[in-house]
């Protein structure tokens, strides 16, 4: 029965098992360094594997999936997820889980390409936001639960276990998606620069495309400023510095399906200029919030930056994908996901070197606190400025689309 219901839960599987892919490895770098007696920079590559195969492949599977039909690629890409995943937690040496962790990137540049492509042929229009919603919080769920089931796998059983447990979980998404999921029929080739230069006219989708490299270059200062700041000036012991640093996914689960709803209420300029505007001032309060505040002054502001994200990533998802032709979904989705990995990439080296140069110092594990805290501060007012340039760019688009309305792409109904 292929059902609105079902289809969901199929497509919400296929955004859980990657996202969970690269946060339940993350926890496991320390072990498996024991393990196979190998120094971390080795050991990384079983992170760095991953998503380096996902960001190179996705755009290119995503207009596979167009071609030969999004169904049977998708399905084949999970199917290649589930039997990697099995292959790695039977791995006998590091040089063959990297080559694991490779191949299970493969399967999942298919899902994360293709999923979200799926949402125009399985959900009514008018529910799209709340569809888009769904899927970013089960991307947060991968996220943040990711570091806690692989602690307690690993404690359990041992490093294989973080594999050999999500396998079976990947089969159910393999059934369920070849049962529930309509199929897509293959469609003529077309040239794939032909295809992008005809898509890269439409100003709505690249600026969608911009402001998703923008934001998700911000969220990745959360996570690199987020522990010295925690330890260094506000003095949290390491599990504390991981509860609090957990509450940021945690609110961006929480929030991504109310986030959908609004956006199909309220259409998706208006969500989408809603969450820029929350990161911006989320961000402004973390540079300027005074140390002697606490806990507490770092958690609220966090709050505001990471459910900001979620309706961000919600009306952001919705009005990029809402209007692509068919035909196009699968590499406008890939483009989607390419764009948000490479902001996360060109975060991390972007902002910690903000970080480090407006400390003062190249150590900053050793930094005095007033150090720490001034790197924070101007990472956090970089970020704030990254963002409104997102702005920019959206009420940009906006003025040049409702001035020539016909000029380019499709129209963005409800927008």
């Amino acid at each position: 029965m292929r059902s609105t219901a079902a289809a969901l839960t199929a497509l919400s599987l296929s955004m859980l098992l990657p996202s969970l892919g690269i946060s339940i490895a993350n926890v496991a770098l320390p072990t498996l360094s024991t393990a196979f007696d190998a120094p971390f920079t080795a050991v990384q590559w079983v992170v760095i594997g991953y998503l380096l195969t996902i960001t190179v492949l996705v755009v290119a599977l995503g207009r596979l999936g167009d071609v030969v039909g999004r169904r049977r690629l998708l399905v084949g890409g999970i199917a290649v997820f589930a039997v990697a995943t099995l292959l790695c937690g039977l791995a006998p040496s590091l040089p063959l889980l990297v080559a694991g962790r490779a191949l299970q990137g493969v399967g999942a540049a298919c899902m994360m390409a293709l999923t979200v492509a799926f949402v125009g042929e399985t959900v009514p229009k008018e529910r799209t936001g709340s569809a888009m919603g769904l899927l970013g919080t089960m991307s947060a769920v991968g996220t943040a639960t990711g570091p806690a089931l692989g602690g307690l796998l690993i404690a359990w059983s041992g490093w294989r276990a973080i594999f050999l447990a999500v396998a079976p979980l990947a089969v159910v998404a393999l059934v369920l998606a070849h049962r529930v999921l309509p199929a897509t029929p293959p469609r003529p080739a077309q040239r794939t620069g032909a295809v992008l230069r005809e898509v890269l006219r439409d100003r709505v989708l690249v600026a969608g495309l911009t402001t998703s490299a923008l934001v998700s270059a911000v969220m990745m200062t959360t996570l690199v400023v987020g522990p010295f700041h925690l330890t260094g000036v506000l003095g949290l012991a390491p599990a504390l510095v991981g509860l609090v640093m957990s509450a940021g996914p945690a609110v961006s689960a929480l929030t991504g399906v109310p986030a959908g709803r609004a956006t199909d209420r309220f259409g998706t300029r208006a969500m989408v200029l809603a969450g820029l505007g929350g990161i911006v001032g989320g961000s402004l309060v973390l540079a300027f919030m005074p140390p002697a505040v606490g806990v507490v002054g770092y958690v609220l502001p966090l709050v505001v930056v990471t459910a900001s994200y979620a309706v961000f990533q919600a009306a952001n998802n919705t009005g990029v994908m809402k209007d692509v032709p068919a035909r196009d979904r699968g590499l406008v989705s890939g483009m989607l996901t390419l764009s948000r990995n490479v902001g996360l990439m060109s975060g991390a080296s972007l902002m910690g070197a903000v970080f480090t140069f407006a400390a003062g110092t190249s150590d900053v594990t050793g930094a005095a606190a007033a150090e720490v805290a001034r790197g924070t501060r101007w990472t956090f007012v970089v970020a704030a400025g990254l963002v409104a340039v997102g702005v920019a760019v959206v009420l940009r688009a906006r003025v040049r689309t409702s001035a020539a309305p016909n000029a380019t792409g499709p129209a963005r109904a409800g927008s």
